[in-house]
């Protein structure tokens, strides 16, 4: 009954999770290091419709009346890992990957639990005991897991395969980790990313930039011009929900009525 409707439902839901995917994507376009999300659709499988004790057919008859498709559906969400566009900053400890890589963080969990994650914003900082952290005050970690202990009263270079170095000395080396298959990475938060079962490392050949931060690879444009398409799909729905509304109330109303 009323097939069309519940095709329409399914239509609004769906226009409903791209849009809230790509409002997300908009609200981080100034957010160093993010990664817009996309979001897919797929139809439901396609059903075989009969008649059952139809009248019209004899009661003890089964008649096929053809296929249908009841709709679409939210389908998997996605991560674009495309490398955004880079912003000077002039600050050392600002760092940008310019190729695949990511940084390795300490994050720790408001249980404090310790765990790595992988970012590719470089918006770093010296606390106030010299170690290299990230804005949210996680560690940065060097090639041997460790956490990077500098002399906050030197100044520091840091060259484009991540070697830090004060008074001409190498001190330390920023850890770049990348990933055989990036559909083993899940998103954590809006900026750092952790590996899960299956996932496998490989040597980056990302170069670390001084003085740089990637930003967001959210073209604003794009995404505003998608989110109008977006609207136009969901009012259509919304008219066809109408449409069938306004159908059953004369079908209830008026024809129904008895003279």
């Amino acid at each position: 009954m009323f097939k069309g409707l519940y095709t329409a439902y399914t239509g609004l839901v769906n226009e409903q999770n791209r849009m809230d995917v790509m409002a997300n994507s908009l609200a981080n376009v100034t957010t160093v290091g993010f990664k817009k999300e996309g979001s897919t659709s797929q139809s439901f499988d396609d059903i075989l419709t009969v008649k059952l004790k139809d009248e019209s057919v004899g009661l003890r008859t089964v008649q096929r009346t053809g296929i249908n498709n009841p709709g679409v559906k939210i389908g998997e969400n996605y991560t674009d890992y495309t490398q955004g566009s880079f912003r000077i900053t002039g600050n050392t400890y600002d760092l940008a990957l310019s190729g695949n890589g990511f940084f390795a963080i300490e994050f720790t969990n408001k249980a404090g639990e310790t765990s790595t994650k992988y970012t590719r914003a470089g918006q770093f900082t010296l606390n106030k005991e010299g170690y290299l952290v990230t804005q949210e005050g996680d560690y940065v970690l060097d090639t041997q897991n460790r956490r990077i202990k500098l002399d906050t009263l030197k100044d520091s270079a840091i060259s484009t395969d991540g070697t830090i170095s004060q008074d001409g000395r190498a001190v330390a080396k920023i850890q770049v980790t990348d990933f055989e298959d990036y559909d083993y990475l899940e998103r954590y938060g809006e900026t750092y990313f952790e590996p899960v079962e299956g996932a496998k490392t490989v040597a980056a050949d990302a170069e670390v930039n001084s003085g740089y931060l990637e930003m967001a690879n959210v073209q604003s444009v794009q995404e505003m011009v998608n989110m109008i398409a977006i609207t136009r799909a969901y009012e259509s729905n919304q008219k066809i929900v109408q449409t069938y509304d306004d159908t059953m109330d004369v079908a209830v109303n008026q024809l129904g009525r008895l003279s």
